[in-house]
């Protein structure tokens, strides 16, 4: 495989929405999150209403790759080979590694073929992988705190309750209906939820359209909800940088089922209209499959092949599922190279003076980049078998960037000023797993390391 990507290279640029091209503004929006949830689990399920508040820096609990066991009540960082790492909770309340030992020995995890899978529907275990997900992880921690408190129980049975508050505050209809608390407080002060789209990303957008490149936007938000990012973040004209745009994607099923499964359909006034055969045009459609979809890029390009590169900050929903189901080009959104403390090498080829300053200095300003209770998010420690002396390990998410991604990236920010034919150089199987990490890799994967990482 060649060792380099370059967007110049591909047809088609694909985008997810949130936290993509749309960054919300995480203290406060974590906190409308975390409130929409624990109100439905208070007022309609009967939950302690201790869960109502938050301690000021509570939201340090929350890190991506996590997974819950659901059944233990038990948080998990694994590693790459499936095993339980040092760092893992029972409620918000960190284990020890003899605790960690007796409950999950030094084997791969029960779970993990199916979780390594990415199949995440399951009354078993949650994996927590994107920014809209995480208040719930903190959730879900403060009510086994609660249910032990309370009740003393053994094994769990409150995940029932949380697909129904997040049934009650997503579905389809709460946007228009004003159901929840989610969509009537975004609705009435986007401005304090979301971030607008930085100038230099717009710029890059256009620079891609005038390069002859498709654009896609593909987002699992239904369309009226879409409308109301797009606009506040791109501009009432969002419409004009996007070829085709699909809502109500229902990632990662967007990539993995057949046409019969989840056909395409269009809308009228955001209501979804009837099923169709086959896409004719570009456009605005809802629900849909990658395999129609990439018959349309096919009869626009006048390509039998054409190369489609894939945005996303999901692993889950965007990135493996592009990948594994669709073999696209795929580039990682992780906002966790800004928290790891990202240094900028001596030596960057065609590297812009200004991209350097971006990526100097201490750029933690927001939660979850960093957890002081779970570390690193790329490496972390294994306890010893009897007296054995404990070792690093890289965490199974990070074996997944190098996996399904063709590059990792802060932020587009942090591409847009690079010329369309800059050359990355790509994660691949004969080279090393932190290649792919642009403008450098993490500060934990570095050789000598491990000790100033765990400090």
């Amino acid at each position: 495989m060649q060792q380099h990507f370059s967007l110049a290279e591909c047809d088609v640029v694909g985008f997810d929405l949130d936290h993509t091209l749309c960054r919300y503004h995480l203290p406060q929006s974590a906190r409308l999150i975390y409130d929409s949830f624990a109100q439905y689990l208070v007022t309609e399920k009967g939950y302690d209403e201790d869960l109502l508040t938050l301690a000021p820096d509570s939201l340090d609990f929350c890190c991506k790759g996590l997974v819950l066991d659901i059944e233990e009540g038990n948080f998990l960082k694994l590693a790459e080979d499936g095993t339980v790492l040092s760092r893992a909770s029972h409620g918000t309340k960190s284990m020890t590694f003899e605790e960690v030992l007796e409950i999950y020995g030094r084997k791969e995890w029960k779970h993990f073929n199916t979780v390594s899978g990415m199949v995440s529907r399951t009354a078993k275990y949650y994996l927590y992988d994107n920014y809209f997900d995480l208040p719930g992880a903190l959730l879900c921690a403060r009510v086994v705190d609660s249910l032990d408190q309370h009740d003393g129980q053994k094994k769990y049975d409150f995940w029932k309750d949380v697909v129904a508050a997040i049934q009650h505050n997503y579905k389809i209809s709460a946007f228009k209906e004003d159901c929840g608390m989610y969509f009537p407080e975004v609705k009435n002060h986007p401005d304090k939820y979301l971030q607008r789209c930085p100038e230099s990303v717009k710029k890059w957008l256009k620079q891609l359209k005038n390069a002859g490149k498709i654009l896609l936007l593909i987002t699992s938000s239904h369309s009226d909800y879409c409308r109301l990012l797009c606009e506040h973040v791109l501009g009432n004209d969002f419409e004009e940088y996007f070829d085709i745009l699909i809502t109500n994607a229902l990632k990662p099923g967007f990539f993995s089922h057949t046409p019969n499964q989840r056909p395409f359909r269009t809308l009228e006034n955001d209501e979804e209209q009837e099923a169709l055969l086959s896409l004719d045009k570009p456009g605005w459609y809802s629900q849909g499959n990658a395999i129609q979809l990439y018959d349309l890029l096919k009869k626009m390009t006048g390509k039998l092949d054409p190369k489609v590169v894939y945005f996303g900050d999901s692993m889950h929903s965007d990135i493996f599922p592009a990948r594994y189901y669709s073999n696209w080009e795929t580039v990682f959104i992780l906002e966790e190279l800004l928290g790891d403390k990202v240094t900028v090498p001596a030596k960057a080829e065609s590297e812009p003076l200004e991209k350097k300053r971006k990526y100097e200095g201490d750029q933690l300003k927001v939660p979850y980049f960093v957890s002081k209770q779970w570390g690193s998010f790329f490496m972390d420690r294994l306890p010893g078998l009897e007296n054995a002396e404990e070792t690093f390990l890289h965490t199974w998410s990070c074996k997944c960037i190098s996996t399904y991604s063709t590059i990792a990236i802060p932020s587009l920010e942090a591409i847009a000023d690079l010329p369309l034919d800059y050359r990355f150089t790509r994660f691949s199987s004969n080279s090393s797993a932190t290649a792919g990490y642009y403008p450098s890799p993490p500060r934990a994967l570095l050789p000598n390391e491990d000790s100033m990482m765990m400090k």
